[in-house]
């Protein structure tokens, strides 16, 4: 029971108050609407189970509504349908709950009905409920709210649409008119349309089939509002459930599964497990499924190899004789049905099992048969013979690798058997060498075995180990020098021609005789020679141990030995010689020079001596002051320190600076002393605080000495005193140069215009022009021809030349006055080129078109000229045409 906000309520059939059920066909039973009504029922779907009718005892308003129940429905004229097919074989019983509701007082009562299946199939009685008017006032009430169970719809329904599914009505549209309502998912939101009502009459419909899979219920909200839109109920939910029908066939989680099992499992052993989904209600019917194998290949050794869980997919094997070498996999048809996998209404779907059949380590490798090799002696890291194996296991697995180990033959270890990784085989290797003086054959056993162990009740096959026979083969060895190296001590100093010792080898191949000869390989320092026959070593120089060559007293010479076999062989044996020391070097002083002051400390300076030889014949030594020259003995003081050291000290107070040669005569401790006067070169120089000599001593000790500076300095300033005067030189010449400038009045000179006749490229404006114009003196007019000079001279070298001022001419319009001015001042001045000045401008060679420009003249009488043309040739041709042709201003 539940309570329900507002007083909206749900309008079914009109009936009595007063109720009696009644079921058609059969026997009346009376009771109240809390008795147990019992029922023989034989269920299909949308079979109309019972017809509760109600008898009325005066009132017209009461609604009947079926609980919570998804099985079953009550149709507005009290008919019970299922809506699923039922299956009562288990507990053979069903139940609803029935409410019913007086419209007018708002009362509710509910009564359980049971239902029990018929174990003889029969069609059901009738069954009536008596009057049960004496039983309304013990049935449960609901104060003055009404209780609105879910309204359950079938999914898929093919009825027509829309399909009205209840009415809702207020108590307060009597004295005025009301609008109905509905919102929610389904209705006015996504997705809309679904459910409709009619505004006026609260008839809520559905207008298209529903789809469980896609929505399962919905959650509608009714309201009542007046004309106006003024609310006036309290809105009240509705709960649609979509009652789930089988529309959907299960559907397996993959089309292919794989699995796999070991080989030789006991029944029972799990394998795999198979997954199918059903989009169905799975808490019904619909959505439980049951699986089953369908079929089984190949059926080896049995057709029951496996069985599968019904309920939960689960594959385990049923029987023994799973051998991966005779099946390697079983294909399995699986089956999903739902309906609780009842054929004949349960949809189904099948999917492919593949079970892979693994391996495990049931048979031993087997040797094939006995094997034969052969190698040569001495030969190491040589593959002797490829052992082959079988095994039945599946390749490239642990269970078929195998493992060589040699059990008997090898007490020595000479042999290795690896295994290949790509054929499985074992390869027999020589490790050590083998001589064939001493061993000529090998009989070897090797056993195979897998890398992991068989299993258990599988027994050793004897096959698992196979003999190897080993043939070794002679060869002809090298020379073997004994011992080697050889070590012998010796004196240095020892003279050329010396014996030193025999160095001889020894032939390994007894059976043979061969020939050895000898040889020196490596003598550094070339002071030993071998016979070739006998290996006898004698000297051809004089030993010194203090030799570069020697590496702490030891000298390494290296001989080899050849013998006479085909092809012939060669050893090398070393000869260590350890050089004894002699007293054979002299010492000599160290450091070889010292630096000291003018004015020394009184701490002097301390020497040493070296000697290559060894004690006892270096130190301690004897120092001592040669006698000559006399001034050493003068200034210098030697005083011995200890037995390594002397400390050498300057007599007088001061000393020039500059180099000393201090000769000291030193003598070793050997049994026959040797002594040497060594030279120790002493630096004097002037000195800092700290005792070190100052840098311009340094300077003079390189042998830059001041009068070296002053003549550098000298060669200096008359290197600047030459560049000085050519400087001044060069002032002078072009002041002599602009002396000599013709004094020509800027605004009659021309030459700038003249001088860029050799210029091209200027445009067609300036090239446009005609040469007749500059006519041949010999073309021209008598009357109009001055005398003037015509010279053919060769191209001029000076383009530069400086004319002298001449005098204004007369008429500064006449060119030809200007010309023969200039060219009268060239010819008297004496510094001027012997040629037309006019030549200077550019030489263009002889036989031009134009003549020379030395014969161009101009006169006043010349009066049919006309010059203006030359204004149309640029520029630079303007002035010339204003001067020679702007007539008479």
């Amino acid at each position: 029971q539940e309570k329900i906000s507002g007083r909206l309520l749900l309008l079914g059939q009109i009936i009595s108050v007063c109720l009696s059920f009644s079921v058609s066909g059969g026997a009346i039973i009376q009771g109240g609407l809390g008795a147990q009504v019992a029922y023989i029922l034989t269920v299909l779907p949308k079979l109309s189970v019972s017809t509760v009718s109600f008898e009325d005892c005066g009132h017209k308003t009461v609604w009947f509504k079926v609980g919570e129940s998804s099985d079953f429905r009550v149709s507005e004229e009290g008919v019970v349908y299922t809506l699923r097919h039922l299956s009562l074989v288990e507990q053979n019983t069903a139940s609803l709950m029935v409410y019913a509701q007086d419209l007018l007082s708002k009362q509710v009562w509910k009564t359980r009905v049971h239902f029990h299946g018929r174990p003889d199939g029969k069609r059901p009685t009738k069954v009536n409920i008596g009057n049960i008017k004496s039983q309304l006032a013990d049935a449960e009430r609901v104060k003055r709210d009404w209780v609105i169970p879910p309204i359950n719809v079938p999914e898929n329904s093919r009825g027509q649409f829309p399909e009205d599914l209840v009415r809702i009505r207020s108590d307060r549209d009597k004295n005025r008119m009301l609008r109905y309502s509905v919102t929610g998912p389904g209705a006015d939101q996504p997705p809309t349309g679904i459910f409709i009502i009619n505004p006026i009459s609260g008839q809520l419909s559905v207008t298209k089939p529903l789809d469980r899979e896609h929505i399962s219920n919905f959650h509608l909200r009714a309201h009542a509002v007046d004309l106006n839109g003024n609310q006036v109920e309290n809105p009240i939910d509705i709960v649609i459930n979509v009652i789930d029908q089988n529309d959907n066939r299960p559907e397996f989680t993959h089309t292919t599964f794989n699995g796999s099992v070991p080989e030789g499992s006991k029944p029972g052993s799990f394998v795999m497990t198979v997954t199918a989904v059903d989009k169905d209600d799975p808490k019904t019917a619909n959505g439980m499924l049951r699986y089953k194998i369908l079929s089984q290949n190949p059926q080896s050794p049995s057709s029951n190899m496996f069985t599968i869980n019904n309920r939960t997919g689960d594959i385990i094997t049923v029987a023994a004789g799973l051998d991966r070498e005779k099946v390697t996999q079983y294909t399995l048809i699986i089956q999903a049905t739902d309906m609780e996998g009842t054929p004949t209404y349960g949809l189904s779907n099948t999917a492919t099992t593949v079970i892979r059949i693994s391996d495990i380590n049931d048979n031993p490798p087997e040797f094939t048969t006995d094997f034969f090799g052969e190698v040569h002696e001495n030969r190491v890291n040589v593959i002797v013979s490829n052992l082959t194996v079988t095994d039945k296991d599946q390749p490239h697995t642990p269970s078929w690798s195998a493992v060589y180990r040699i059990i008997d033959g090898d007490s020595t270890g000479r042999f290795s058997v690896p295994t290949d990784p790509s054929t499985n085989e074992g390869l027999l290797t020589v490790v050590k060498p083998i001589d064939f003086e001493l061993t000529r054959t090998f009989t070897l056993t090797v056993e195979a075995e897998n890398e992991v162990s068989l299993v258990q009740g599988i027994p050793p096959h004897r096959q698992s180990t196979a003999t190897v026979s080993i043939q070794i083969l002679d060869t002809n060895e090298s020379p073997e020098f004994s011992p080697n190296p050889k070590s012998i001590k010796l004196e240095e100093g020892l003279p050329a021609g010396s014996l030193l010792t025999t160095f001889t080898a020894q032939e390994p191949d007894h059976f043979k005789y061969q020939i050895v000869r000898y040889s020196k390989l490596y003598d550094p320092a070339n002071w030993l020679e071998i016979d070739p026959v006998s290996g006898r070593i004698s000297t051809i120089a004089v030993l010194d141990r203090e030799s570069p060559y020697v590496k702490n007293n030891q000298y390494n010479v290296t001989f080899m030995a050849s013998d006479s076999g085909v092809p012939p062989a060669s050893g090398t044996g070393t000869l260590q010689i350890y050089l004894l020391d002699i007293n054979d070097n002299a010492p000599h002083v160290l450091p070889s020079e010292v630096e000291m002051c003018e004015r020394p400390d009184r701490t002097g300076i301390n020497i040493t001596a070296n000697d290559p030889d060894l004690n006892p014949n270096a130190g301690p030594f004897a120092f001592e002051l040669a006698g000559r020259p006399s001034d050493v003995r003068r200034n210098w003081t030697l005083s011995r320190l200890n037995g390594e050291y002397a400390q050498l000290q300057l007599r007088i107070g001061f000393l020039t600076s500059g180099f000393y040669e201090i000769p000291v005569m030193i003598t070793d401790s050997g049994n026959l002393p040797m002594s040497n006067t060594s030279h120790l070169r002493v630096k004097v120089c002037q000195c800092d605080h700290h005792g070190d000599c100052v840098d311009m001593e340094r300077i003079i000790a390189a042998g830059l000495g001041t009068g070296a500076i002053i003549a550098i300095l000298i060669c200096i300033i008359i290197l600047l005193v030459l560049v000085l005067l050519f400087v001044m030189w060069m002032k002078r010449r072009d002041k002599e140069r602009q002396a000599k400038q013709l004094l020509i009045d800027p605004e009659d000179d021309v030459r700038d215009n003249i001088l860029k006749y050799d210029e091209e490229g200027g445009g067609e404006e300036d090239q446009d022009y005609d040469l007749s114009q500059l006519q041949q003196p010999d073309a021209l007019d008598p009357d109009c021809v001055k005398v003037g000079i015509r010279r053919l001279d060769e191209r001029p070298l000076h383009f530069d030349h400086q004319y002298p001022v001449r005098s204004a001419a007369p008429h500064p319009g006449d060119i030809g006055d200007f010309i023969h001015e200039g060219l009268k001042a060239a010819d008297n001045d004496p510094t001027a080129p012997p040629y037309d000045s006019l030549l200077v401008f550019d030489y263009e060679g002889s036989g031009s078109t134009a003549g020379s420009l030395s014969s161009l003249h101009s006169s006043s009488s010349c009066g049919d000229q006309d010059y203006d043309y030359l204004g149309d040739w640029g520029p630079r041709f303007r002035k010339l045409a204003d001067l020679y042709g702007g007539g008479e201003d």
